[in-house]
């Protein structure tokens, strides 16, 4: 006869396939807790903290075939799945077919009992279980995110549940509820970390109060289920942890702390990004890294846990916030999460089946939305560095393009490439040679509107194969022709080939002209230091 150890012994070790738990955290890194390894939480948004109470779709897709798509198709290990505090603390014994009645949703009830029917009867609190269940076994890591009290779409100033004492937002309910998640996933493999709280924001937000509550929920969680990572979120929608510059948190948990941070492209003026692309870009990156990604230098780790992109493509601000977003993840290696997967929601903001443009998927759920998202993300998925790495100590350099997500292949016809197959450079200072790993072989310039060479000869200190960082956004290389012309690396988009061209967006003294109509993105090269990538 088996005892009920044994039973939670099969489920764990059978039922869920094997995962990095528990993890901890290592200087900036999140690693394995067993062998040290680094874990990269390369995640997807799964909203379920709306009024339905329970994650999206599953009235458009069955849950097993959603759960194989985000790690088969879409290439995440990781899902950010929201929740919402009422849930947990008001609504726990609702079930779902309830829930869907309270808003006549008539339509999604029929999807739930097609794709998903044995969830109708389920309490939201055992749909959410399921869903959990279903993503651990399909060796999906799960970070639970505290998105909201009341269930709604989030987020404004005055929504009421921005800050401690809003009008949904009872600190004494809000740690209640993280308590109840914290113990019903403490012996569940695929929860490796609890979000204390999404988009602390209005203007009621104090700093003060930030330590008191915050500090507070992250002990709760910590005492009940201690082998789970604790992330804090910040102020200003997650854009603001800079207070902590001056004033550390005063709690251990044990190697289990986190930060989190959102970096989207709201209230920016479009026509920054579209004609002065450089500059722009360098102002938000240094923005985002005195705000957020300072954290990183202080050796913790931060998780970009929302970002975005319009996969209709037609927003050319939003691609161009993009393409300068990736390039700084690539080169932080840091771990996130993207905003969002969901093609659709069941209700939102009181319309019924409405679209959402920046889903994964489409509006039915059948198809990835914008198949060239997946390759643009191939990169960032990848553990670049391990626990070990930094600029200090790279040995060699991977040439990457974020406008496509590719980098430099191995050819040397100097094509565009998978970043997992790409060609492997030494560069060991500004103004330097960018040479093939192991060789005396460098890359070279030969003229305007042609692929640069890789130089057969031991002379790699001649102007054509000297290269600088130059524009503000450090995201060109240069470097001159015979002539004493500057030329940028550049993707000709047609073939994917690797050309030297005048720089765009720069003067004759490679400095950011005042406005500029052309894109300048197709010439973002950078070297991403890295000693590690995933085969």
């Amino acid at each position: 006869m088996y005892s009920p150890f044994t039973f939670v012994f099969f489920l764990v070790h059978f039922v869920f396939r094997s995962h990095s738990f528990p993890l901890s955290t290592s200087s900036r890194w999140i690693v394995d807790d067993n062998s040290g390894d680094r874990v990269k939480l390369a995640c997807v948004n799964w909203p379920g903290h709306l009024q339905v109470m329970i994650p999206e779709g599953l009235n458009k897709k069955p849950m097993k075939a959603i759960v194989s798509d985000i790690s088969d198709k879409m290439g995440f290990n990781c899902v950010r799945l929201t929740w919402a505090t009422y849930m947990y603390t008001r609504y726990s014994n609702l079930t779902v077919s309830e829930s869907l009645d309270r808003w006549n949703l008539t339509v999604i009830k029929e999807g739930l009992a097609k794709n998903n029917p044995k969830v109708l009867e389920m309490s939201i609190v055992e749909a959410q279980n399921a869903v959990v269940n279903e993503l651990g076994k399909g060796k999906l890591m799960v970070v639970l995110d505290n998105h909201i009290s009341l269930p709604e779409w989030c987020c404004g100033d005055n929504d009421g549940n921005g800050f401690f004492g809003d009008t949904y937002f009872d600190p004494a309910e809000w740690v209640r509820g993280l308590v109840v998640v914290a113990r019903r996933y403490s012996a569940n493999p695929s929860v490796v970390a609890m979000s204390m709280r999404n988009e602390l924001r209005g203007p009621g937000q104090n700093v003060t109060t930030w330590y008191e509550y915050m500090q507070q929920g992250g002990a709760a969680i910590h005492h009940e289920n201690p082998d789970i990572l604790v992330i804090f979120s910040g102020l200003s929608y997650d854009t603001n942890l800079r207070f902590l510059n001056s004033q550390p948190l005063t709690i251990s948990l044990d190697d289990k702390l986190v930060f989190e941070s959102h970096w989207y492209p709201f209230g920016q003026p479009p026509d920054n990004w579209i004609f002065q692309t450089n500059e722009y870009c360098a102002s938000v990156t240094k923005t985002f890294m005195d705000n957020s990604g300072f954290l990183l230098e202080k050796r913790f780790p931060v998780f970009l846990s929302e970002f975005r992109l319009d996969q209709g493509g037609g927003n050319e601000m939003e691609n161009r916030y993009f393409v300068c977003l990736l390039a700084t993840v690539a080169e932080m290696d840091s771990d996130w999460a993207l905003w969002l997967l969901p093609g659709s929601y069941m209700v939102r903001e009181g319309k019924v089946d409405v679209e959402d443009v920046f889903g994964m998927y489409d509006f039915m759920w059948d198809k990835i939305r914008n198949s060239t998202m997946v390759e643009r993300l191939g990169f960032i998925q990848t553990k670049i560095q391990g626990i070990n790495g930094g600029q200090c100590n790279q040995t060699s350099y991977v040439l990457y393009h974020p406008l496509s997500g590719q980098c430099v292949g191995p050819s040397h016809h100097l094509s565009m490439t998978s970043c997992r197959h790409a060609s492997h450079w030494t560069h060991e200072h500004d103004g330097g040679s960018i040479q093939l790993k192991s060789t005396n072989h460098c890359l070279a310039t030969v003229k305007q509107g042609v692929s640069p060479i890789i130089s057969r000869h031991n002379n790699c200190s001649s102007p054509e194969s000297s290269w600088n960082v130059v524009s503000s956004s450090k995201h060109h290389l240069a470097s001159k022709d015979s002539q004493g012309n500057n030329l940028c690396l550049e993707v000709d988009p047609s073939g994917l080939k690797i050309v030297t061209n005048r720089c765009l967006c720069l003067d004759d003294d490679l400095r950011d002209v005042l406005e500029c109509d052309d894109n300048p993105q197709s010439q973002w090269l950078k070297l991403i230091p890295i000693n590690r990538i995933d085969q």
